[in-house]
């Protein structure tokens, strides 16, 4: 008797397909690998560029409040009267 990896079935061994089949595994683990990890980067970046945009609006606001204090501040200086 043979041993079952040298049985054929037209043209295909079962070793061939054990091959094919670990190596599909592999493959679809290697990938599945990859995109939760590139799923986890995004998700991380993601949380980065909200922490900046928060951090940006914030000091768009505080220069908005500095420009608006050194606008009344310039317009008391034009519309103060000149004392003698």
């Amino acid at each position: 008797m043979t041993a079952i990896e040298h049985k054929e079935l037209k043209g295909i061994t079962v070793k061939n397909i054990i091959v094919t089949i670990v190596s599909t595994a592999s493959i679809v683990a290697s990938v599945t690998t990859s995109y939760f990890s590139l799923k986890a980067d995004v998700a991380d970046l993601r949380s980065k560029q909200e922490t900046t945009d928060r951090i940006s609006e914030i000091r768009l606001k505080l220069l908005e409040s500095e420009v608006a204090v050194l606008q009344q501040q310039v317009q008391e200086i034009k519309y103060k009267p000149i004392t003698k």
